[in-house]
């Protein structure tokens, strides 16, 4: 107990103003320097990501996915169990206007999403060595002064991360969810968690790749459905919420409790590092998705990933707007248990169901698709070694996490998440005039 407390009062204060002002910081400079690359190409993202072959069809042949792929593993990471709980934490701690700060800053975040996957597609294309086996951070930051050591550092971090914040917090929260509302019991939730697990990671990438292209459409579709019901339902108390957070935004309190609750896949406690996380723009997972797809067209694949990033920010919003139309913003819940008041105005009883199931589906889409950024990790620290010995390892923390307590866990995990993220930041600003000149060359070469 003692030493989660001080973890917390630690995360507390790096977490704090310096990193909050260095992310946004980093977003608008690559915003500025790409000339607002997420509004001018806000159009040319959903083409190039649902466009007829746009995505499918530029893969190498021995990559672990297409484009669409990486973006369909992407979203799935965006959207965990924090898009759930983490905006009822924001609207708890500042108000209805939160929001529309998630907003603002999701936007920003767009740039910086870019920026990581064009610099990890492009590494990997331009790759000097023969046996490329990964992307992402672990290869572009080799381009910066000391990079073959950061390089490695930023792949032991982020296969700390996987395990703990993309694995064990995950299963952890699936077991709780079940439990507490169907009354599953832990162990059986555990077991039920190993074996899922084991289906996926001994059938590699592939059926990684197989199971999130199965799972994404399933938990958005069930998620805009639910919520356009709630909306709906609601519908002449839209326009006054709408108003409410407007007018509560650019309060003193609304931009506190926006910085504190934008929101993220875990737990919502620090709020400034979590309202960057529900994206995780500038943490360089999803450059590791796209990084493996054998892609040679950096820049599209840079401008679909923005749209991830996008989705991830509206669903925030909307999980933000049902609460407070539904007028229990200020009942004084927080986390799920808000979520699930709002939605019980509309469902009753069903609504805890509903949103239960909710978490089980987002958590699971989080806990495969990190199974292959993790595994990615783990070959770039052990240089291509022991992959059967991670497969066992990651579906043995799986089991755990379902019934320990991970509180300990999760407040370490969030330095693990910083250190990640300013390394992470601190490689696109170096790399910049890269990422300038070659968005200038394809935009000569397409006008």
């Amino acid at each position: 107990m003692e030493l989660q407390m001080l973890l917390e009062r630690i995360n507390l204060y790096v977490f704090g103003w310096p990193l909050l002002i260095f992310v946004i910081a980093v977003g608008l400079i690559c915003t500025l320097a790409t000339r607002l690359i997420q509004i001018r190409y806000f159009s040319a993202m959903w083409k190039y990501t649902f466009g007829k072959s746009e995505a499918q069809s530029t893969s190498h042949a021995a990559s672990d996915m297409t484009p669409l792929q990486a973006f369909i593993n992407t979203l799935s990471t965006n959207l965990g169990n924090g898009s759930i709980a983490g905006m009822a934490t924001a609207l708890y701690s500042g108000g209805p206007g939160s929001a529309i700060w998630v907003v603002i800053i999701g936007l920003i975040l767009m740039a910086v999403r870019y920026a990581e996957v064009f610099l990890s597609t492009y590494s990997a294309a331009h790759a000097t060595h023969t046996n490329v086996r990964i992307g992402g951070p672990m290869l572009y930051l080799r381009r910066i002064p000391g990079g073959v050591y950061i390089a490695q550092l930023y792949a032991l971090l982020c296969l700390i991360f996987g395990l703990i914040g993309g694995n064990a917090i995950q299963t952890n929260s699936i077991s709780l969810s079940l439990n507490s509302t169907w009354a599953v019991p832990l162990w059986v939730c555990a077991c039920l968690v190993f074996v899922f697990m084991l289906y996926v990671m001994f059938g590699g990438a592939a059926r990684v790749v197989k199971v999130s292209d199965k799972l994404v459409p399933v938990k958005v579709i069930l998620f805009f459905v639910s919520t356009f019901i709630v909306l709906a339902y609601h519908y002449q108390a839209i326009v006054p919420a709408l108003k409410l957070m407007i007018h509560a935004a650019f309060s003193s309190r609304a931009v506190l409790g926006g910085i504190i609750g934008f929101s993220v896949q875990q737990a919502m406690r620090f709020g400034i590092f979590r309202s960057i996380m529900a994206t995780e723009s500038g943490l360089g997972t999803a450059a590791i998705l796209f990084g493996s797809t054998g892609s040679t067209r950096p820049v599209k694949d840079g401008v679909m990933s923005m749209l991830s990033t996008f989705i991830s920010t509206i669903v925030c919003f909307i999980v933000a707007l049902c609460i407070v139309v539904s007028g229990v913003w200020n009942s004084g819940l927080t986390s799920t248990p808000l979520t699930i008041a709002a939605f019980n105005t509309v469902f009753g009883e069903w609504g805890g169901w509903l949103v239960s199931f909710l978490s089980v589906t987002f958590g699971a889409g989080v806990l495969v698709s990190y199974g292959y950024i993790t595994r990615e990790a783990w070959l770039s620290v052990t240089g291509g070694r022991g992959a059967l010995l991670f497969t066992i390892l990651y579906c043995v923390v799986a089991f755990l996490g379902a019934l320990v307590k991970v509180d300990v866990v999760w407040a370490s995990v969030d330095l693990v998440n910083a250190a990640m993220l300013i390394i992470n930041l601190l490689g696109i600003v170096y790399l910049l005039p890269l990422i300038i000149s070659q968005l200038g060359l394809f935009e000569r070469k397409t006008n």
